[in-house]
């Protein structure tokens, strides 16, 4: 998932990580040099869609304007949910 807006300086990866747990979710999130954030998040489709709802408030200082998501078959499936690059 691509996340866009001002997503960056707000916390919004070590919020990501703390909602996709707390949803059971596993992945990662990491910072992109465009200024969005970027997510993969893999569970179960009713907690990815909760998780995809989510991403368009973030947390608080975020101002999102917009949440794409893509399908993706992952190599490996993650274990947990990690803060990357």
């Amino acid at each position: 998932m691509s996340i866009t807006g001002r997503v960056q300086g707000v916390s919004f990866r070590m919020w990501t990580r703390t909602e996709a747990e707390k949803l059971g979710l596993a992945g990662w999130v990491r910072n992109e040099d465009d200024g969005s954030v970027t997510a993969l998040v893999v569970g179960a489709a009713s907690a990815v869609s909760t998780m995809m709802n989510r991403f368009w408030k973030g947390p608080a200082g975020a101002s999102v304007s917009g949440v794409m998501s893509q399908d993706t078959n992952p190599r490996q499936q993650p274990n947990g949910f990690r803060i990357i690059g």
